[in-house]
């Protein structure tokens, strides 16, 4: 359509579409806003609240207690392990000390090694009980992290009920506030459509088109992108019902919209040439023609054919001659393009259709 309009009037055109693009992303801002902000309004869910905190309040100090005990335990465990691995050392270097030592002796045979060999027994003798004392030092550490382990398992399993409730009332609630959301977005995203739907059936055309077009771009995107993916969990089927309901309303529309565009064609056609003139307007008839199609009918007609005047398929016709000069010439130009002599134009701006002059022989 951009080549039937004057130049500085493309421009403009072009410059009113880019205004309607900027009000629709400043609107889809605020939108976004407000959406964004509605959470707030219902106010956050906190899990801790669902709990009952007369039963499971002891119950997360035994536990407490049981993770400090573990945690005790567990050090100490360390430590006397590390003791008892030192003194398991100690008391195996002595005894190879001490068997050498005895080999020694019995090959040697003094007597005055008698007294070293009771020093050295007792002292063997002394590893092997700090070793044991080590080993009974471990054994308790073990039972006093085995101890707090059962106990902190023991008050989990207490507190398993109380929580599993307290989850089931929690996500209850949640699926609740999502759907007072949902209602919310819905209050606000609807009417905007509606109200958008009007606007662009009844002034689409007006000279404020621009904001028009920018305020249903913004509701559609409010609409289809800031309502339809906040969904609650289980709005799948919410989703597709409302898609194949859209798809059956606006397929009914569709197809009584064909149905009625052909059957008014097919009166159109069989009415007389002057009459199916006046309904088309000179832009919309330029359009068409700039399609290569026949203005009448919209079917596909070879304008570049000298031989062509009328349409082959509706008759209309689509080349006249100029009362003046008898050029033959767009049938719905207001003026001629070889002479610029003036054609009446009715009330729509179409040429009348008019009884050129014989052509000169």
């Amino acid at each position: 359509m951009a080549r039937t309009l004057r130049l500085t009037e493309t421009w403009f055109n072009r410059g009113l579409w880019l205004l309607a693009v900027v009000f629709a992303v400043f609107l889809i801002g605020l939108g976004g806003t407000i959406v964004g902000d509605l959470p707030q309004v219902d106010g956050r869910i906190d899990p801790e609240k669902f709990i009952d905190q007369t039963a499971i309040a002891p119950l997360r100090s035994a536990q407490e207690e049981a993770r400090t005990a573990q945690n005790t335990a567990q050090t100490k465990l360390d430590q006397a392990e590390l003791q008892n691995d030192s003194a398991a050392y100690a008391s195996s270097s002595a005894q190879d000390s001490f068997r050498n030592w005895i080999a020694t002796r019995t090959a040697t045979q003094l007597p005055s090694q008698d007294a070293e060999l009771i020093a050295r027994t007792a002292q063997l003798d002394e590893l092997k009980a700090e070793q044991a004392r080590a080993q009974a030092a471990v054994e308790a550490q073990r039972k006093a992290l085995l101890d707090a382990t059962q106990a902190f398992q023991a008050s989990e399993e207490q507190m398993s009920p109380l929580l599993a409730e307290a989850q089931e009332r929690y996500q209850a609630a949640l699926s609740a506030s999502e759907l007072r959301v949902f209602a919310y977005r819905l209050a606000l995203t609807l009417p905007l459509l509606v109200l958008a739907g009007w606007l662009f059936k009844r002034h689409r055309q007006s000279q404020f088109w621009p904001f028009v077009w920018g305020f249903a771009l913004f509701a559609l995107f409010a609409f289809f992108v800031e309502l339809v993916p906040y969904l609650p969990s289980y709005g799948g089927y919410v989703r597709y019902t409302v898609g194949i309901l859209l798809t059956v309303i606006v397929g009914r529309w569709l197809i009584k919209a064909a149905n009625r565009y052909l059957a008014q064609q097919k009166l159109a056609e069989a009415q007389p040439d002057p009459v199916r003139r006046q309904v088309l307007t000179y832009d919309t008839a330029l359009v068409r023609i700039s399609k290569s199609a026949c203005p009448g009918c919209e079917r596909p007609v070879d304008f570049k054919n000298p031989e062509i005047d009328f349409c082959p398929h509706c008759g209309i016709g689509l080349f006249d001659r100029c009362p003046k000069c008898s050029t033959r010439k767009n049938a719905f130009a207001p003026f001629c393009h070889a002479c610029g002599t003036p054609v009446a134009l009715d009330s729509r701006g179409t040429p009348v259709e008019s009884t050129p002059p014989p052509l000169p022989l």
